[in-house]
């Protein structure tokens, strides 16, 4: 008998996708306390969930724990970029910058072509002579490392040129520019989907899951003892080989385990904010230099640009880095140096902080400290990964299982991650194609399917299946029109979403998107999660006030001066996940 076509194989493939629903997260708890691993994954973080996707891809047994919610720290935090990192190139950083564009290459042909997207860049020259042959030296070095395989080159443009392409900027801003091409990807949701493809491959993926404790026998740990922070149950997990995958929880976690680390984590806080697309005319995205660092103005969506970064010191709470109001004007000034119609505070949309876990070294500076990554084995049974940027998030991965290798029964095989697309990255293209026909199926404007498209790639139809006698889910989410009621329904039944913040702030990001910061359409998301996972009124309810008690904090926080106090307004608001211990008393 011959074999059934391709297509057919395909689309029985995208309907066992595994959900990481509330059956689901039952099942992996009993899974969590009954088997024996050969991994551990601490860390729910893009870095975590690359390791949980090799290690599971190599026919390894997997289990990824997370004690908040997927890309709940620096991962849904980043500049949103998979990028070479252009300025690593006057570092002298050239393998960093080879390895960060192959990885870009790989994203936009192979793995991730559904979520990662080319952007293109202006960088205006602001010298004469010496600067657009620099430049330009540059941006080749760039295009020939692998830059310029998926996207177009740099292409030169006088003043008027980059004008016509800019209008927003000054004109005495500039007087030439060069565009170039870098790719962007929604971190947050791109993890998810990376945690979706493990668990997909056999690995068991669980948030709201906190360790607590490290197994030990001898001098040799043998796992790890987990609590449910939403209902404080407890068990143990076996494994041959723990991973920390946590960032800047690193040392944290290196203490409770007993264990001095062989590197020292430092976090520095990036700030950005996100301003409507039609406060700056342009486009293209820009680059801009500054006295420490660069600055982007990067597009975002179809609406939006996201301004940022800065590049300080944070000492203080790790799960919940605070923009002041300092931080805000810096970026409001460097922009406003090169824009004819300068932003205001009043023009923000949103504001958000993440926290980059740098390698600590001999500068004081945090724009200096190395982006590359370390991984070493800390102890028997240990491994520790920490560094890095997110775009090579997956050479990460495969480096902290290489190193696992040690205390692994038998040889692992070699990592393949490079050949997995993830799930919904197969069939992408053809369904973009095909928009129209889908459109016209569900009773949806065509620009909805494509949005969804890059949303979800081919689980479009998972999604829409869950409207499936109930068309008013397909209208858009009052007060946030950019997102239907379905997609809500579908992060708590299908994305692993426990709480409101995690829709708002990470499923979608209503939360940076809106100047309401998702205030207005809490209830409304709160009842559409509620259905799924059974919440009752007074869940409800809990859930709006919690999350109105956040963008509260925050916004309270970004109207003060220094990071101690920004950090106290921040920190007053409750956490939605009431059952997390603190370690650092532990430890």
């Amino acid at each position: 008998m011959s074999s059934p076509p391709v297509e057919v194989r395909r689309d029985e493939e995208a309907k066992v996708t595994v959900s990481l629903g509330p059956v689901n997260r039952e099942e992996s708890w009993q899974r969590l306390g009954d088997e024996d691993f050969d991994l551990v994954v601490i860390g729910g973080g893009v870095v975590g969930v690359g390791t949980a996707l090799d290690a599971a891809t190599r026919g390894l047994r997997v289990a990824l724990v997370e004690a908040r919610d997927l890309a709940s720290g620096t991962s849904s935090r980043s500049s949103k970029l998979f990028h070479g990192g252009l300025r690593y190139l006057e570092q002298l950083e050239f393998g960093l910058v080879r390895e960060a564009l192959r990885e870009r290459e790989l994203m936009l042909t192979t793995i991730a072509p559904h979520l990662v997207k080319p952007v293109s860049f202006l960088y205006p020259l602001t010298h004469r002579v010496w600067e657009r042959p620099y430049t330009a030296t540059g941006l080749l070095l760039y295009d020939t490392m692998g830059g310029a395989r998926s996207v177009p080159g740099q292409k030169h443009l006088t003043r008027a040129g980059a004008l016509r392409m800019v209008p927003a900027l000054k004109r005495d801003a500039l007087i030439g520019g060069i565009r170039y091409y870098d790719a962007s990807a929604d971190d947050a949701r791109h993890t998810m989907m990376v945690a979706r493809t493990a668990a997909h491959y056999g690995a068991v993926v669980r948030t709201s899951t906190q360790v607590v404790g490290f197994l030990r026998e001898a001098d040799r740990v043998t796992g790890v003892r987990v609590r449910d922070v939403e209902d404080g149950r407890e068990t143990d997990v076996r494994a041959s080989v723990v991973v920390n995958c946590t960032g800047v929880w690193t040392d944290e976690l290196q203490h409770l385990a007993g264990s001095r680390g062989r590197f020292r984590v430092r976090a520095s806080k990036g700030v950005h904010i996100v301003v409507p697309r039609d406060r700056i005319v342009s486009e293209t995205g820009l680059i801009l230099r500054t006295e420490k660092s660069v600055l982007f103005v990067i597009p975002w969506r179809s609406n939006h640009w996201i301004v940022g970064t800065t590049d300080t010191d944070w000492n203080l709470d790790l799960a919940h880095p605070a923009a002041t109001k300092n931080d805000i004007d810096y970026i409001l000034s460097h922009v406003n140096k090169v824009l004819a119609t300068p932003l205001t505070h009043d023009d923000i949309e949103g504001v958000y902080a993440g926290l980059r876990p740098l390698l600590a070294g001999e500068s004081e500076e945090t724009s200096k400290l190395s982006r590359e990554h370390a991984v070493a084995r800390v102890a028997p049974g240990l491994v520790a990964i920490a560094g890095g940027k997110y775009t090579t998030y997956r050479v990460m991965a495969a480096d902290a299982v290489d190193a696992a290798a040690a205390d692994l029964p038998g040889r692992p095989r070699q990592s393949i991650t490079d050949k997995v697309p993830l799930v919904g990255a197969d069939g992408y293209h053809a369904l973009v194609n095909q928009a129209d026909q889908l459109a016209a199926k569900h009773g949806l404007h065509p620009y909805r399917v494509r949005h969804l498209l890059d949303r979800y790639g081919s689980l479009v139809h998972e999604v829409l299946a869950q409207a499936d006698g109930k068309p008013e889910l397909l209208k858009p989410i009052d007060s946030a029109p950019d997102y239907l009621k379905v997609e809500a329904v579908y992060a708590a039944s299908h994305e692993g979403a426990l709480h409101l913040e995690d829709v708002l702030a990470r499923r979608t990001r209503i939360s940076i998107e809106y100047p309401h910061r998702g205030v207005d359409c809490a209830k409304q998301v709160a009842d559409l999660m509620g259905d799924v996972l059974g919440w009752s009124q007074e869940t409800r309810a809990r859930e709006v006030e919690l999350y109105e008690a956040r963008v509260k904090a925050e916004r309270e926080s970004q109207s003060e001066p220094s990071d101690e106090s920004a950090d106290a307004r921040r920190s007053a608001a409750p956490e939605a996940r009431s059952g997390l211990v603190d370690l650092s008393a532990t430890a």
